[in-house]
C-alpha cells in the first residue's frame, strides 16, 4: 500500500471532519488504524479543529476511491521518510505532550548536569578529554560505546576507551549509565 495524493487528501478530509483513525482506515482499505495515525502525525494533522464533533457521513459506494490494485501506482516503501519540502513545519506542542523532533533539527536541551553526581560528572569530563574519538565502524566489543556530541554534526564520536568487562562503557561512563536506584531517587528530592 502506498500513500497516493488521492488517499492523502481523503485522509485529510476525513480527519478534519472528526472521523476516527479506525473509520478512516476502513474507508481507505488496505491500511491499519496505526498506519493512519502515523500518517496523520507525519502530516502534522494531530490537532483537530476545536469544537468539531465526529459526524460520520454515509457516502454512496460509487464515490469511494478505486481499489489500490486497479491503479497500480509505483510502489513506494513505507519506511522512506517524506521529503522535507513536502512535510509541514512541526507545530508547537503543549507542555503535556511530547514533541517529535524531525531528523536534522537541533535537539532540545538535555538533562542538566546536576542530575549526574558531581563526582561522576567530573570523571566523565576528564574521560572525554582523553577519549579515543572513534566512529561507529571503529567500535569493538572491548571499546566504550558512549556517544559524545550531537549525532547530526561532524563533531560526533564515541568514547572508545577500554570498556569494563560485561559492560558497553568505560569505567567513567558506567558510573553515569548504571547508577543505583537509591542515589537517583535521592537527587530528585
Amino acid at each position: 500500500m502506498s500513500w497516493t495524493e488521492e488517499r492523502v487528501e481523503t485522509l485529510k478530509k476525513m480527519w478534519n471532519e472528526g472521523q476516527s483513525a479506525s473509520q478512516i482506515a476502513k474507508e481507505l482499505g488496505g491500511v491499519t488504524r496505526n498506519a493512519v495515525i502515523g500518517k496523520v502525525h507525519r502530516l502534522g494533522l494531530s490537532n483537530r479543529n476545536a469544537g468539531s464533533s465526529p459526524a460520520p457521513k454515509e457516502e454512496p459506494k460509487a464515490a469511494k476511491p478505486e481499489p489500490v490494485e486497479a491503479k497500480k501506482p509505483a510502489p513506494k516503501p513505507e519506511h522512506v521518510p517524506e521529503p522535507a519540502a513536502a512535510a509541514p513545519a512541526p507545530k508547537p506542542s503543549t507542555p503535556a505532550r511530547r514533541q517529535i523532533i524531525p531528523a536534522g533539527q537541533p535537539l532540545p536541551p538535555q538533562p542538566s548536569p546536576n542530575e549526574i553526581s558531581p563526582e561522576a560528572l567530573a570523571q566523565q569530563r576528564a574521560t572525554e578529554k582523553k577519549a579515543r574519538k572513534l566512529d561507529l565502524m571503529e567500535l569493538t566489543e572491548r571499546t566504550c560505546k558512549w556517544p559524545i556530541g550531537d549525532p547530526a554534526t561532524e563533531d560526533f564520536y564515541f568514547c572508545g576507551l577500554p570498556s569494563q568487562a560485561g559492560k558497553p562503557y568505560c569505567e567513567a561512563h558506567v558510573g553515569v549509565a548504571f547508577q543505583p536506584m537509591s542515589s537517583r531517587r535521592d537527587r530528585r528530592r
